[in-house]
């Protein structure tokens, strides 16, 4: 049989003539069924030998099959039929209509399963299976094989078995087309994270021919592009750590990762010595910090503490560390605000001495020494602004109540111990004015005898032309009036060293 439009000839069928003396001497007798089963016979072999292979020979739409099942059948009907021992059909020399018949709708069940076949083998062939699954193309091919071998000998019940293991075999690889994307992605994205070309281009072929469209392998292919400059990134930040050089290294890796920000090595790596750098920067940052708070270089210290607390804003010692500075510097004044005080105080300048005081206290209230050194700044201060105010007007003193309340400012800055130079110069300079200011002079009036004369505070004289008075060094005020005369008035100064001054008071000027 030709596998191209094969029909199945009739057989001609001629049934053989009986022996006339047997026909001549039956006819009287014969059974009245012979006649009907003749023709029964006779019918049953015109649709034999007429139509039933008409209807065999008509061709499957899947007849035009491959090259491999057409060199099949013309193999096989090329083969002499005394060759030709099917286990499925009987020999060709005793074939009839009827099994050749059942032969060629066997054979088309094979080319059917056979259409399949090919057509799944055509898919996967464009799609690369030959190469992502070689193993088991290998057994699927070598099944089809075996069928085409099968077909060659007219076995088309075991060719079709066979051509049928083949189709699941196929189809158990068109199967693993999903898991075998997924395997070829993560394999790129292993080669691109190993700096792998050989691996990456692999891969990216075999998911170009799996999956011309899936929705990565463009972004697979940009990241393909930036290999070499990505691992060139890597090596040189690589060499810049390695020679403590982490600033540059950040900003390599960083480059690495804006050329392909999936790259997950190049983006640990980042991180890692990103953080690497800010441990590096913050403990520089807190050893100068110290260096300068051990210099007492506190704004500088501080400046640096606060570089470490930006760096790491959860860390507790960069925070524990400005305090420090605080503290160092609050320590720093007020001792140093201490040892001005006692200089002021040593130099028994008060009023500056209480300012310094003051301004500890406003740093820290409590603090013992600034309280202790208020309180007694304060007192020197007011006692020496006394003292001050007699010094400066001691004509004051001429009044026996001002001079008795410098005598009991005197007594009380007696008492201090020790005693500066400045109190004993004041105490000093007081006693001798207590003494000036406390002892008379004689002061001579004189007036024309019309003349009514008064010394406020002192004394009305009344007329006279001369008179003396005992008065104590000081400022007097005297007023002379007279009837019909305008009156005079006159201060009378009278100084310590005064031995005896004198004054006259007489109204001239007549009133009109």
């Amino acid at each position: 049989m030709s596998s191209h439009n094969e029909q199945l000839e009739p057989t001609p069928f001629e049934p053989a003539p009986a022996p006339k003396a047997d026909a001549q001497s039956a006819s009287p007798g014969t059974p009245t069924w012979v006649w009907p089963t003749l023709a029964g016979l006779a019918a049953l072999a015109v649709l034999v030998v007429f139509w039933l292979p008409s209807k065999v020979g008509q061709r499957s739409p899947d007849a035009a099959g491959t090259a491999a099942a057409t060199a099949t059948e013309t193999t096989q009907d090329t083969t002499p039929p005394a060759t030709r021992t099917p286990v499925d059909q009987p020999a060709a020399a005793d074939a009839s209509p009827w099994s050749e018949a059942q032969a060629a709708r066997l054979r088309k069940e094979a080319k059917s399963v056979l259409q399949s076949l090919l057509d799944l083998q055509f898919t996967l062939e464009e799609r690369g299976a030959a190469q992502w699954a070689a193993d088991d193309w290998a057994t699927a091919t070598a099944s089809a094989q075996a069928g085409d071998e099968l077909y060659r000998q007219r076995q088309y019940v075991d060719a079709r078995d066979q051509y049928a293991q083949a189709l699941q075999q196929l189809e158990a690889i068109e199967s693993q087309i999903p898991a075998t994307i997924d395997t070829t992605i993560e394999t790129i994205r292993a080669g691109l994270e190993a700096g792998s070309r050989q691996q990456v281009t692999a891969g990216i072929e075999t998911l170009t021919l799996l999956a011309p469209d899936h929705d990565q392998l463009a972004g697979l292919q940009a990241r393909a592009a930036a290999l070499e400059a990505v691992a060139e990134r890597l090596a040189t930040a690589a060499s810049a750590e390695a020679e403590g050089d982490l600033g540059r290294a950040e900003t390599l890796l960083g480059e690495a990762v804006a050329l392909d920000p999936q790259h997950q090595r190049a983006a640990a790596e980042l991180a890692r010595v990103s953080a690497a750098y800010i441990d590096q920067r913050f403990n520089d940052a807190m050893s100068e910090g110290y260096a300068a708070l051990d210099r007492g270089a506190y704004d500088s210290a501080r400046e640096q503490f606060r570089t470490a607390a930006a760096l790491k804003p959860g860390a507790g010692e960069a925070g524990s560390a400005i305090v420090e500075v605080d503290s160092a510097q609050q320590a720093s004044r007020l001792s140093a605000i201490k040892s001005r005080g006692n200089r002021l105080e040593q130099g028994e300048q008060w009023q500056q001495a209480v300012a310094a005081y003051r301004s500890a206290l406003e740093l820290d209230p409590n603090i013992l020494f600034a309280r202790e050194g208020l309180q007694r700044s304060q007192a020197r201060a007011r006692l020496d602004k006394q003292l001050r105010q007699f010094m400066e007007k001691p004509e004051r003193l001429s009044d026996i109540a001002v001079a008795e309340s410098a005598g009991t400012l005197l007594r009380n800055a007696r008492a201090i111990e020790p005693r500066g130079a400045l109190l004993t110069q004041q105490i000093a300079a007081l006693e001798n004015l207590l003494q000036d200011y406390n002892r008379t002079i004689p002061v001579t009036l004189r007036s024309d005898g019309e003349t009514e004369v008064i010394v406020y505070k002192i004394a009305r004289l009344g007329r006279f032309t001369e008179t003396q008075l005992e008065l104590r060094p000081g400022s007097y005020r005297v007023r002379g009036s007279r009837l019909g005369y305008r009156d005079v008035l006159h201060t009378l100064d009278i100084s310590p060293q005064d031995r005896s001054p004198s004054l006259t008071v007489s109204c001239t000027e007549r009133i009109p």
